[in-house]
């Protein structure tokens, strides 16, 4: 979910396929024109930013960004983002043109997991960065001839930025800022500008990182969790040539979204990562001290968290997961007594 800079209009993508909206007055809509997704599994309708700085006080033409799972040949599918106009004609209802494909996971492979497809825009808002899952294969997260298991690092327009890493190689790896990554459902700067990123380990090894351009974060070599069947993973300790979590959990808090908090209504969380959870269901603190973390505080909640924003007041706003009787809800959260 995406909140529009200018109206405070809220946008929630559902699973399979569907784009909502509520206005600050309640008014709810849907929005048309959106791509046909690949459902299943842990493919969908993903992803959901507005460009930034498009601040008028009227919805009626915004740049958004989107990402889903696009099915290809045979058994294949991957992530793919797209950057359309999003126009507002009625109340309660918006719809997508001119939708143009600027980014695919390359190759397109079996399975439906680890898509990832976060998208984030750096602070001066000339980059657009993405987070490509490995799509459960492992090994294609440590091989620069495909972008599967990296962060990639593109102009607004999906064509790769320059000054990239790799950016004197053959596409896809001229995209890549970094790399070695499994499955991240969280992509966000700090305050101070940093990109981090949160990503599910395997069994045990949930992970918090400081994304710096270059570096391996070392999957599948290295993990704090082991394999779902529990063959051993080397840990983090024993390769200091790969970059290291800020923090990692196990057992695990199966990470969905996160935000760094920026607002007066918490003012004690300023400029902490606050983290959506789904196993245990909740909301995690993480304090940030230059390049380490640390967890200081948790939330349980009544279903799984799957996304966490910050709206225009300060609230926290979450979306629950889950198919179980009283879930699926959009929440706000306020300090007691507000």
């Amino acid at each position: 979910m995406d909140f529009d800079e200018g109206t405070g209009t809220l946008f929630v993508t559902e699973m399979k396929g569907r784009l909502r909206f509520m206005r600050p007055d309640g008014t709810m809509g849907t929005v048309s024109g959106v791509p046909e997704v690949d459902y299943g599994g842990q493919g969908g309708l993903g992803d959901f930013v507005f460009a930034p700085g498009q601040t008028s006080d009227t919805l009626d033409r915004r740049t958004v960004y989107l990402s889903w799972a696009e099915a290809g040949d045979g058994n294949t599918r991957g992530a793919a983002v797209g950057r359309a106009n999003l126009v507002c004609a009625e109340p309660d209802a918006c719809a997508l043109e001119d939708l143009e494909v600027i980014w695919r996971q390359q190759p397109k492979v079996t399975g439906r997991g680890h898509y990832s497809h976060r998208i984030a825009f750096s602070p001066d808002r000339q980059h657009l960065f993405i987070s490509s899952g490995e799509r459960q294969k492992m090994s294609p997260a440590q091989d620069m001839t495909n972008n599967l298991g990296t962060i990639v690092r593109l102009d607004p327009d999906g064509t790769p930025a320059a000054g990239n890493p790799m950016a004197d190689k053959p596409a896809p790896t001229n995209q890549i800022w970094s790399y070695g990554h499994r499955n991240v459902l969280g992509l966000a700067f700090d305050p101070a500008g940093r990109l981090w990123d949160l990503e599910h380990g395997p069994r045990g090894g949930d992970e918090l990182n400081l994304v710096e351009p270059g570096r391996n974060y070392g999957w599948p070599l290295v993990s704090n969790g082991v394999h779902y069947d529990g063959e051993a993973i080397p840990d983090h300790s024993t390769r200091p040539d790969l970059a290291a979590p800020a923090i990692s959990w196990d057992p695990v808090i199966a990470p969905g979204d996160f935000i760094f908090y920026t607002g007066d209504a918490f003012p004690e969380w300023k400029g902490e990562a606050v983290i959506a959870a789904m196993k245990p269901a909740g909301i995690v603190r993480v304090a940030i001290e230059g390049t380490s973390a640390r967890e200081v505080a948790r939330y349980p909640t009544e279903h799984r968290i799957r996304e966490i924003e910050q709206g225009p007041d300060g609230a926290i706003w979450l979306l629950e997961d889950g198919e179980e009787r009283g879930a699926s809800r959009l929440l706000k959260m306020v300090p007691t007594g507000r």
